[in-house]
C-alpha cells in the first residue's frame, strides 16, 4: 500500500479544495471525483509533492535538490482554522485523521515543467529514476511520468491554472 496523489489543475485554491476534499472543505460530505468535476489531472502513485516531485523539478532545473527551497504548500487541512494539535470534539474526526492532504505546488514548478522539451524527457528521467524515494516499474514508465507532469504543466500554464496535488494515505 502506498500514498495515493493526484495530481490536477484548477483555476484557484476555492476550486482545488472543492473538487480534492469536497464542497468548502468538507471532507466528509458526498463529494465529485476529478473526472466528474471535469478537472484535468493525472494519477501519480507515491509521487509525493515534496521531495519525489521537488527531485524532478530540481533535475529541470538543473541544480541539486534542496528541501530547504520553496515548496508545495498545504492547503487543507488548514491548520489556521483547525491546528494538528487541536482534538476532534467527541464523537467527531479531526481532518488531520482523514488521511486527506491538498497542496498548492509553486507556479514556478509549473512553469518549469511546462517547459520541459521532448528531447529533455530521457535524462531528465534518467537522473528521476535513480531516486531512492520513488520505486518505478521500469526505465519507459518513469519516462512516460515525467510526459505526464510536462503535459500537465503546459495545460495548465496555457489556460493560466494552478497545479494541485490530493493525497490520501
Amino acid at each position: 500500500m502506498g500514498v495515493l496523489c493526484d495530481y490536477f489543475a484548477a483555476a484557484d485554491r476555492p476550486t482545488a479544495v472543492d473538487w480534492a476534499i469536497g464542497p468548502g472543505g468538507d471532507w466528509q460530505a458526498e463529494g465529485r471525483s476529478l473526472d466528474e468535476a471535469g478537472a484535468d489531472w493525472i494519477d501519480m502513485k507515491n509521487i509525493d509533492p515534496h521531495v519525489a516531485l521537488g527531485q524532478l523539478v530540481a533535475f529541470a532545473e538543473g541544480r541539486p535538490y534542496d528541501v530547504r527551497a520553496a515548496g508545495p504548500r498545504l492547503l487543507w487541512p488548514d491548520a489556521r482554522v483547525w491546528p494538528p494539535e487541536r482534538p476532534a470534539a467527541p464523537g467527531a474526526e479531526s481532518p488531520w485523521e482523514s488521511g486527506l492532504q491538498l497542496t498548492e505546488l509553486p507556479d514556478s514548478w509549473r512553469d518549469r515543467l511546462a517547459a520541459v522539451e521532448e528531447e529533455h524527457v530521457p535524462m531528465l528521467a534518467l537522473q528521476w529514476y535513480d531516486v531512492e524515494e520513488v520505486d518505478f516499474t521500469d526505465f519507459p514508465d518513469c519516462e512516460d511520468r515525467v510526459r505526464a507532469f510536462a503535459g500537465l504543466a503546459r495545460r495548465a500554464r496555457d489556460t493560466g491554472a494552478h497545479l494541485y496535488c490530493r493525497c490520501c494515505l
